[in-house]
């Protein structure tokens, strides 16, 4: 069985699996039937306003007496007003990604709050550690949405990260069941954050054409696009060749975001739009055959875990 480790202690969970804070897909429903059965349930704030953060913290509050938690996109624009409401809401867990945490951690540590940043390489994983940060998930290339310039892949990554960090490590990136939880601890992580399998279940608000697409997906089908304006890894479709195209005959960063537009996230992934809209997943999408509840995936994910160790052992 999964054992009580540093990330279990600091999260106050059963499980070690963290469901990432996803844009169009992790609301309060998501995040709260996660925390509900032994995870961490995270609000994905990168796709909303402070006042339907708010809404969504209280219905997450309303749906569950366990921890959950809220992921701050540090380089929006409002980050400030998102901040300021999940502190005013009260919520004690805080994961950041796409910034520098520096600049807001005394403001989160005094409002009682631990916070995890997501870092793609040791540097940046040194740079949390420094300010304060009470762990960091280690992301590989492997992972749906943003990603770090230098590509390293999950497997090489959490060695370096454990072997250097005093705080705990977790892992995430292409981890879509508990072989995978399996492996990510034995290269010494202390858990997991999982994005794309949460978002192909019953309770993600992403759309249903998005949740096939992911079902249908094979290995080859995501790619990496947009390196010059924020690496990102999506399901292969129309917009992807047109940026692929772009790219390869030398588009600059003006173009691409042109390009990209606004909303393209929302499109792809709340609308369903499959051949225009971004619909950003991980390369463990190709390992999901079906959409299960919250519920039903925890226990696989957990049986998966312990027949793997079996396996091993």
């Amino acid at each position: 069985m999964m054992k009580n480790n540093r990330v279990t202690e600091l999260l106050g969970i059963k499980y070690p699996i963290v469901q990432a804070g996803m844009v169009w897909t992790s609301g309060w429903r998501l995040a709260s039937a996660v925390s509900n059965n032994g995870g961490l349930g995270l609000i994905g704030s990168g796709s909303m306003k402070a006042d339907l953060l708010r809404e969504h913290i209280q219905k997450c509050r309303a749906a569950t007496d366990k921890p959950f938690g809220v992921n701050l996109t540090l380089l929006r624009g409002d980050i400030e007003e998102l901040i300021n409401v999940t502190i005013e809401e009260g919520v004690k867990i805080a994961f950041s990604s796409a910034g520098h945490p520096g600049k807001y951690i005394d403001k989160l540590k005094n409002a009682g709050m631990k916070v995890v940043h997501v870092v793609p390489s040791l540097k940046f994983a040194l740079k949390a550690e420094s300010v304060g940060c009470d762990a960091v998930v280690g992301e590989g290339v492997e992972a749906g949405g943003h990603n770090g310039a230098d590509q390293i892949a999950l497997m090489a990554l959490i060695p370096k990260l454990v072997d250097e960090l005093k705080i705990p490590v977790l892992a995430a990136g292409g981890i879509a069941d508990g072989r995978g939880i399996a492996a990510a601890l034995a290269l010494g992580a202390e858990g997991v954050q999982i994005g794309t399998r949460f978002a192909a279940t019953i309770e993600s608000s992403s759309h249903e054409n998005y949740k096939r697409r992911v079902l249908e997906a094979g290995d080859n089908d995501t790619t990496l696009i947009l390196s010059k304006i924020g690496l990102v890894r999506t399901l292969k479709n129309n917009f992807t060749k047109v940026v692929s195209d772009a790219e390869n005959k030398g588009a600059d960063e003006e173009a691409l975001k042109e390009l990209l537009g606004a909303k393209r996230e929302r499109r792809g992934i709340f609308e369903g739009d499959e051949q225009e809209g971004l619909m950003e997943a991980g390369q463990g999408a190709s390992l999901i055959k079906e959409i299960l509840p919250v519920e039903i995936l925890m226990k696989n994910l957990v049986e998966e875990y312990n027949q793997a160790l079996k396996k091993i052992c």
